[in-house]
């Protein structure tokens, strides 16, 4: 699915800001110190727990309608939308970092000459796959 709508419950506390929780997605929990903050940061979560959930193979539950959700005493709820298609770009963009190991000699070598070890790895990678920097695989 392409975007999700789910029901979030902010909550004050006796400290600043809001907690923010997610009643379909247990675990899905974040907070904010201001209500911008809280509403951006509760975006950002439900986000990343639906893509981890995706790429895990799990089932995504149906949101509960916001109405038939219980809100505390000191809360409130509001729906977050998460529009996917953007979020697994981002995240097929996003690096990550590898380990790799060389002969000392060719280490040396290579850093004596200056050479951007990250961009002659993605260089040689996209080479050895036929990757053509104007047509990305699709995932």
């Amino acid at each position: 699915m392409d975007k999700y709508i789910f029901p979030a419950v902010f909550e004050t506390g006796e400290k600043k800001g809001y907690c923010v929780t997610f009643p379909d997605l247990p675990g899905c929990i974040t907070e904010g110190d201001t209500l911008e903050e809280a509403l951006q940061m509760a975006r950002e979560a439900l986000e990343l727990h639906l893509y981890g959930m995706e790429e895990d193979g799990d089932e995504i539950p149906s949101p509960t309608p916001p109405e038939k959700v219980r809100v505390p005493e000191n809360g409130f709820v509001t729906v977050i939308e998460a529009w996917m298609p953007l979020v697994r770009d981002r995240m097929a963009r996003k690096a990550v970092k590898k380990t790799v190991t060389l002969p000392k000699w060719l280490n040396d070598l290579a850093e004596k000459e200056k050479i951007n070890f990250s961009q002659l790895l993605q260089a040689a990678i996209k080479e050895r796959l036929c990757i053509n920097e104007n047509r990305r695989p699709s995932y």
